[in-house]
């Protein structure tokens, strides 16, 4: 009974979990580049259940543990009562009874990478995602990766996205656009390369503005955006604000190549753990819209709601039953 009760309540606070992920994931629907979240569940180690006197090959039983090795020896036979429907009394066969499920748990948050709608902007530095891949983006707390492609260029012309965060380039430096350059002009392409007109670019040291100088009826390249993917689709996880970081292990060193000792000196890179140039491209003028289906997610708020009743359900009934044997037949006893 108690067995019961604890089984009933892991299905609660499971469904619990998977609510909240539901709830972040509708909050997110219209969040550029969000990518929905998946709560994966777990069965703890079901019980096999066999009945009392089921044995493995025969036996000891009757007076005196006189043996036997047949039915015969047993004094039943395959005509008796206890024989029909699948019940038997014979020790030599095992009934299918089948295995008690203990409950279950949240094993894993896991991210849903499907590609999401893209939506024309047209604004020079907003930019899509398609296929694999992550922009990379400087944040107080280090490198961080977003799929979210908002960006805009601020007075002193270093790309950005809303939260001031710079955009990389490949050498990990912040990209800056010439001053004299407009937007019409920058030109990014699928893999990131940023080209913008002129011949090369000179730094106005009194102003501190870089400009673009020589035949402007010419394009040059002025830098390459740090647009790269990840072997491992764990080699990332969500911190927040639809930014990714690179997991570290407990001591904040990074990803280590399977089988590897973690007390060894030097450590050797697992390449499906680390940044590698991405095989999706990027499209200039236009966002990738959260994929986040509003209808698909209120469904399964409606189904994770019915399945927390039933749970809830099945601790009020043990809790009744447990009540009964406490208060009621104990007291006859």
């Amino acid at each position: 009974m108690w067995r019961g009760l604890y089984t009933a309540a892991t299905g609660m606070i499971s469904e619990q979990k998977r609510t909240d992920v539901i709830a972040s994931n509708i909050a997110n629907a219209a969040t550029t580049g969000y990518k929905r979240d998946l709560a994966v569940h777990k069965e703890f180690h079901a019980m096999l259940i066999k009945r009392v006197n089921d044995f493995n090959e025969g036996g000891i039983l009757g007076v005196g543990g006189a043996p036997f090795g047949t039915l015969t020896d047993l004094g039943t036979s395959k005509k008796d009562v206890t024989q029909i429907k699948g019940f038997s009394a014979n020790p030599f066969y095992k009934p299918n009874i089948g295995e008690l499920g203990l409950g279950d748990y949240i094993d894993e948050i896991a991210v849903n990478y499907e590609q999401g709608a893209l939506e024309s902007t047209g604004n020079a530095f907003d930019l899509a995602i398609v296929g694999d891949g992550f922009f990379a983006v400087q944040t107080p707390e280090g490198v961080r990766y977003t799929r979210n492609g908002a960006f805009f260029k601020n007075t002193q012309g270093y790309i950005q996205d809303i939260r001031g965060y710079n955009l990389l380039d490949t050498q990990g430096n912040p990209i800056r656009i010439p001053g004299n350059v407009p937007d019409s002009r920058v030109v990014i392409t699928g893999n990131g390369t940023i080209s913008i007109p002129g011949t090369e670019t000179r730094l106005d040291v009194e102003i501190n503005r870089w400009s673009a100088v020589g035949d402007m009826d010419n394009q040059q390249t002025l830098a390459q955006i740090q647009f790269v993917e990840f072997g491992n689709r764990l080699a990332t996880q969500k911190q927040g604000d639809n930014l990714y970081y690179l997991v570290n292990d407990n001591e904040g060193n990074e990803p280590v190549a399977q089988g590897v000792e973690n007390n060894i000196s030097e450590r050797i890179m697992n390449p499906d753990l680390q940044p590698r140039p991405a095989s999706g491209e990027i499209l200039q003028g236009s966002l990738e819209k959260s994929n986040t289906a509003i209808v698909s997610e209120m469904v399964e708020l409606i189904h994770n709601h019915r399945m927390y009743e039933a749970n809830a359900k099945a601790v009020q009934t043990q809790d009744t039953m447990l009540d009964t044997s406490v208060n009621q037949i104990g007291a006859v006893g």
